[in-house]
């Protein structure tokens, strides 16, 4: 039993089912790369892509990411139909970078004007004076979602 819990415990430390990627810094540093997919779990046709860095022996990750989104499969007019719309949108991701209460959240955001879906990853503590944050944009350019829009109109 004692060696079941063992083996259970290193698996859970290691191992994140959305990691694709981990990139060490140096033999003289415990921080990494992380590279995560994500899948939107409304519009289940977009994946994003967040590296972040990850420090193995410490209290508190570093705040900065990357996020890059792509359009990888179908997005229909109910995703869309489906989606918080308000200019705050909504949070489809959070990590915890801390014990501090330091977290990093992916919000989805929709321009309606342009028809593109806004992904924003930022930290939710001030770091060297500013709230780190990265943005991908997804156009519903050629999407089902985009003609549907349009005929609305």
């Amino acid at each position: 039993m004692k060696h079941f819990i063992c083996i259970l415990v290193l698996c859970l430390l290691g191992c994140d089912k959305n990691e694709v990627g981990d990139i060490s810094l140096g033999a003289f540093t415990t921080q990494d790369i992380k590279l995560n997919t994500l899948i939107d779990p409304v519009v289940t046709g977009v994946t994003c892509h967040v590296a972040s860095i990850e420090a193995d022996l410490s209290f508190s990750d570093p705040s900065d990411s990357s996020i890059a989104c792509r359009q990888t499969g179908e997005i229909t007019t109910s995703m869309i139909a489906a989606i918080d719309k308000s200019k705050s949108g909504e949070v489809v991701f959070k990590k915890s970078k801390s014990i501090f209460f330091k977290t990093m959240k992916i919000r989805r955001i929709y321009d309606q004007q342009s028809q593109t879906l806004m992904y924003v990853s930022y930290s939710t503590k001030e770091t060297s004076g500013s709230f780190k944050h990265s943005l991908s944009t997804v156009p519903l350019w050629g999407t089902q979602a985009y003609k549907s829009v349009n005929n609305n109109h």
